[in-house]
């Protein structure tokens, strides 16, 4: 029996059951609508998952410029052993005796210590424009994430309507086979009867071997869409799932295709994305020029040292202001800038090729599902017409009007005719999706 689940937590609960039980019962088909899929694909997407790490990665980038904003803080001690050296001590005396003084100490060790801060006052604005630059980099990955949603979603619907189109082909044909049996039974009554040549018996099987191998095919279809389709939604991979047929039975109005580009203008994200990496370059440009300013921190230590028999300082402090200034930045700092105003360069150039990309893809898919709304139109004729030439075939059949060969053709016309008419529906809902997904709106 067919149940729809409506509930993710419990669909995802239903499937663990059903793959535990599977040695013990055969699995009945679970019918999942489009917009569970959906769901279900974007909380089961491991490139998601990996996108939202891109976001996180930013995150700390702002933070490792905000942390040295800090100040910092170093400590470091030496023990020295040293050999016994000749040391001459002049300090204030007046004799000329350079040999030294049989007085003089045996210095042959020696220990400091030394603790010291830095924080810094001014860098140039150096942490101000990086903050904003972060912060707009870290902007532009989050849309980036959104980017990736509109291409799980996209996947999964693609995914899905292969799912029904499988499906359906395995319904028709496997109807069709039927048919095809119960046509063999009856002309092997007719000609053990006399009533048929043998020639069209044989071209009646010959039906049935076709379409056999033609259900095989589309079975083996179906059995690789469904892995597919459990892979997509984080399902096991022997999970019995269908595609509801509901999804596939309205169509939406196209509109005309300026709406859509004025849409695809304002709801693109990969559009967003970019001017936001713009504003980031154009920051990154002041932050290069940080390095023709000086920098200024606030800096203090304390110092003990002690040469045994020497000297000994326990408490030698010292605070005060320290200015660092490069002045070689003034000629290497322009190939840093231009670099960045290169990278500046690009990204507005990039702007430019992204809205000809989306005219582009909006033109295409807009026209793409209008053709395939005008399809569906043009094959649900095909299937009444097909229904209605194998019906007269079959009369002119029975008064031996027409032969064997015929009324196969007209029998293959006819299933062929309703795979066609099944498959447009799932294009048309592929078509208009895709023209949503060109737009940005994708849902």
């Amino acid at each position: 029996m067919k149940t729809i689940f409506n509930n993710k937590p419990v669909l995802a609960f239903f499937f663990l059951i059903i793959a535990g039980l599977e040695p013990v019962i055969a699995q009945s088909p679970t019918v999942i609508k489009l917009g569970d899929a959906i769901e279900m694909s974007l909380t089961n997407s491991k490139q998601l998952k990996l996108s939202q790490t891109n976001v996180e990665l930013a995150g700390l980038s702002i933070k490792e410029i905000k942390d040295n904003q800090l100040p910092s803080l170093g400590v470091s001690a030496s023990y020295l052993r040293l050999n016994s050296p000749n040391v001459t001590l002049k300090l204030g005396g007046t004799s000329n005796d350079s040999t030294g003084s049989k007085g003089t100490p045996s210095i042959n060790q020696a220990m400091y210590g030394m603790v010291s801060a830095s924080m810094p006052l001014f860098s140039g604005f150096r942490f101000k424009y990086g903050i904003e630059s972060a912060k707009y980099l870290e902007q532009a990955s989050k849309i980036d994430v959104e980017t990736n949603k509109d291409a799980v979603i996209i996947n999964t619907i693609a995914a899905y309507t292969n799912l029904y189109k499988a499906q359906r082909a395995v319904d028709l044909v496997a109807e069709n086979l039927k048919s095809e049996q119960d046509r063999v039974l009856k002309f092997t009554d007719r000609e053990q009867n006399g009533l048929l040549a043998r020639n069209d018996l044989m071209k009646a099987k010959l039906q049935e071997s076709n379409i056999e191998l033609a259900l095989l095919d589309a079975e083996n279809d179906l059995k690789v869409t469904r892995v597919n389709m459990n892979l997509i939604l984080g399902l096991p991979k022997n999970s019995m799932i269908e595609a509801s047929s509901d999804s596939f039975e309205s169509l939406m109005e196209e509109g005309d295709v300026a709406s859509w580009e004025l849409k695809a203008i304002e709801n693109r994200k990969d559009l967003a994305a970019n001017l936001i990496r713009q504003k980031s370059a154009n920051i990154d440009i002041k932050v290069a020029k940080a390095d023709l300013y000086p920098s200024v921190a606030l800096t203090a230590g304390y110092v003990a040292l002690g040469v045994p028999g020497v000297i000994t300082v326990p408490n030698a402090m010292n605070a005060g202001i320290g200015v660092k200034y490069n002045i070689a930045s003034l000629w290497k700092s322009s190939t840093k800038i231009n670099q960045v105003r290169m990278h500046a360069y690009q990204l507005k150039t990039n702007e430019a090729i992204l809205e000809d990309k989306i005219h582009l893809e909006v033109t295409t898919a807009y026209y793409n599902y209008v053709l395939t709304k005008r399809k569906i139109e043009v094959y649900a004729k095909a299937v009444e017409q097909s229904e209605e030439n194998f019906r007269i075939t079959k009369n002119k059949f029975d008064n031996s009007l027409v032969n064997t060969t015929e009324l196969l053709d007209a029998d293959v016309a006819q299933v062929q005719s309703k795979i066609n008419f099944e498959t447009s529906k799932a294009d048309a809902l592929m078509a208009y999706k895709k023209l949503e997904h060109a737009a940005g709106i994708v849902q």
